[in-house]
């Protein structure tokens, strides 16, 4: 109630203010004139190795911040996929002076920050320690500690990231969508596999680093409380001694749009989303004359939350949680994409409502165009705020060949855009019916209605590799959601067992985002249901159902239990739902998928879906779509590491994605029938 009161407060707050000023609701805001901007020039320098120095003067803040980009392109590795990655992690790890603890210890004691990239680095600190970090960037770029300790290390690490990506249809989206796009025996398209991080070797790291960590063709950008010739004598000091390469990077494989429009579908059979994106290879770069329109029709198209896709496939449709598009205006791979992750059921639409955007961004309203003009301006003049955006300006100038005034005039060039200009732009680079539509999903579920959209359908598997369409497996005859069900209660310790239990509680703990959360549950018969998260001993999340009424609780703030999730937690009224098997007709057998490895029968109803292993009869998972509040949420749940207790077998270890996000649960520990009725209150 005191939310409501406050919400309520403030609307008459508002009211009144308004009514006092005499403001038209209905009218938007007119922008102001377009203000002037001074950005200023870099002064330059070129060292002897080939490194361009860039330095703007900026004595607002006691700070310097140094950006180092490479200007090359992207680098097939072949037989070593994944070697650049892996000499990137032991640069700032220790230098051949200095150990690695050393290192980072005296980085922190500055206050500072120095990391690299395959091709890149950074580094901040106050302006009377820059002197000492640029020396200690300089020395980690210049003098790397190469060691077969260290690298076996990040291989390691390597590895894990390669099996927890397995399932993951976001990365799955990007990997592939490459390699078919590209083709995956060239630089833009080929991807690491446990194959090729198994073989790299110490010399490897050593003549990836020689042959691509080099000043040729590189940029240091400082921004700062510095003066020039101050900084160019530490410059010449620091990297002076830094070698060039003799490599010479080949260009990279050309690559083309398809003649027609196809849907491409990645096999993820544990997907219970679709990672849909719809992509066209472009020539637009930042020096070309529709960058600008180009950038306003992709604004109006895809750039925000009042942007056509987002207010298409979320708010009217509600498909997803959020849709969008973007050109890609490098230097080596230029493309537009627009993409978004929906529902399986809803994949065609979505994939429909895509397209239709797309064809209809060639036909521009006024209104739109002035909106996206007047949040680009915006957005353009906030981001000066920040000193890496001047680097950022500095480095694209020279890497993208840009005019000298392309920044200085950035908002006019904005102003100066028509509406026949952004129809045209889209026109040229957002190409419908020249697109690959990437969908990396189930493809069981999704196969039937991308066929019926009228577009040639492709389908691969996670290495690439095209398949046939994925085919289900026959169930027999003999098997029933009744001897599924009878099977799992004998797995778990059987009827007799099972019947004697009232509550069931447990408490585990999950890493979410580098915290750890602590996870309390309790479930009793008749659907009650009390479950508590909690991080660094605040509770954060809870809810409560006593079997007739309840609420949830987020961050202090309690709510009555909607009644979508009341009436689902009162069908099922059993500690285990395969009890009620029975009593549920509309309960269906539909096939045999692998979750978690195991083969498993599937079992599903209108809103979810449950598997159990073949094998063993244990559950290995379930999918449950509950609606709330009228959005619907569905969200997947492998079960693994089943232990006794007490006679009874329970899941120690529980894998669940929401919202783009996995989370493992780890049960520390099961209780039998210590729930009290007052817990859930």
């Amino acid at each position: 109630m005191k939310r409501h009161i406050t919400y309520i407060a403030a609307s008459f707050l508002i009211s009144g203010m308004m009514t006092a000023q005499n403001i038209d609701l209905n009218a938007m805001p007119k922008p102001g004139p377009t203000p002037s901007i001074n950005i200023t020039s870099p002064q330059s320098f070129k060292l002897s190795n080939g490194l361009t120095v860039l330095i703007v003067e900026n004595h607002k803040l006691p700070k310097v911040n140094v950006t180092l980009r490479m200007d090359r392109p992207p680098v097939y590795e072949g037989k070593v996929a994944g070697v650049n990655s892996i000499m990137a992690s032991q640069l700032g790890n220790g230098t051949t002076t200095m150990s690695k603890d050393d290192f980072n210890k005296r980085v922190d004691f500055l206050g500072a920050t120095v990391n690299f990239g395959s091709g890149s680095a950074f580094a901040n600190s106050l302006s009377k320690y820059f002197p000492e970090v640029l020396g200690l960037m300089a020395d980690a770029a210049i003098n790397p500690k190469f060691s077969e300790e260290e690298i076996q290390k990040s291989k390691e690490r390597s590895l894990e990231s390669l099996k927890n990506n397995e399932k993951n249809a976001q990365f799955l989206s990007s990997k592939v969508s490459n390699a078919i796009t590209y083709g995956k025996n060239t630089a833009r398209g080929e991807f690491d596999t446990e194959e090729t991080i198994k073989a790299i070797q110490l010399k490897d790291v050593q003549d990836a680093y020689n042959k691509y960590f080099a000043p040729n063709n590189a940029y240091l950008v400082v921004v700062g409380d510095i003066k020039f010739g101050e900084a160019k004598k530490l410059i010449e000091k620091s990297f002076g001694t830094w070698k060039k390469s003799s490599f010479t990077i080949p260009n990279v494989d050309p690559a083309s749009n398809v003649a027609k429009t196809e849907v491409d579908v990645i096999n993820v059979p544990s997907a219970v989303q679709s990672v849909v994106s719809v992509e066209n290879i472009t020539t637009l770069k930042m020096k070309d004359p529709q960058y600008f329109a180009a950038t306003l029709a992709n604004y109006i198209l895809g750039g925000g939350g009042e942007a056509r896709l987002f207010m298409n496939l979320r708010e009217k449709n509600g498909f997803t949680y959020g849709a969008y598009s973007s050109f890609n205006t490098s230097k080596y791979s230029p493309s537009f994409s627009a993409g978004a992750s929906v529902r399986n059921d809803v994949t065609d639409k979505a994939v429909k409502e895509f397209i239709n955007e797309l064809n209809s961004i060639t036909t521009i309203k006024a209104e739109e165009l002035a909106n996206a003009k007047a949040k680009l301006k915006g957005d353009f003049i906030r981001s000066m705020e920040r000193p890496e955006t001047i680097a950022n300006f500095a480095v694209n100038s020279a890497i993208q060949n840009l005019p000298k005034d392309f920044y200085t005039n950035y908002l006019k060039s904005i102003d100066n855009v028509t509406i026949s200009d952004a129809q045209n732009a889209a026109k040229a680079n957002i190409l419908p019916n020249q697109s690959r539509i990437f969908i990396a999903g189930k493809a069981a579920d999704i196969s039937e209605g991308l066929e019926k959209l009228g577009y040639p359908v492709n389908y691969y598997d996670k290495d690439a590799n095209k398949t046939e369409k994925p085919a289900a497996k026959k169930v027999d005859t003999n098997v029933s959601v009744a001897s599924i069900a009878d099977k799992y209660i004998n797995a778990v310790g059987g009827k007799a067992a099972i019947s004697k239990l009232t509550s069931i509680s447990s408490e585990g703990s999950a890493t979410m985002q580098g915290m750890e959360l602590i996870i309390k549950s309790q479930k009793a018969l008749g659907g009650k249901l009390l479950q508590e998260v909690s991080a660094m001993g605040n509770t954060v999340q809870k809810m409560a159902f006593d079997g007739k009424d309840g609420y949830m609780m987020m961050m202090g703030n309690k709510t009555p239990l909607p009644e979508d999730i009341k009436t689902a937690l009162l069908k099922n009224p059993s500690l285990f739902e395969e009890l009620d098997f029975a009593k549920k007709p509309e309960l269906k057998v539909s096939g045999i998928e692998k979750i978690g490895g195991e083969d498993s029968y599937v079992i599903k109803d209108g809103n979810n879906i449950y598997y159990y292993s073949v094998n063993s009869g244990l559950k290995t998972g379930e999918t449950k779509t509950q609606k709330m509040n009228g959005q619907e949420m569905t969200i997947p749940t492998v079960y693994s590491n089943y232990k006794d207790v007490n006679g009874v077998k329970l899941p120690h270890t529980l894998s669940q994605s929401m919202m783009g996000q996995d989370l493992v649960t780890n049960i520390k520990s099961y209780t039998f029938n210590t729930a009290k009725d007052t817990d859930f209150k």
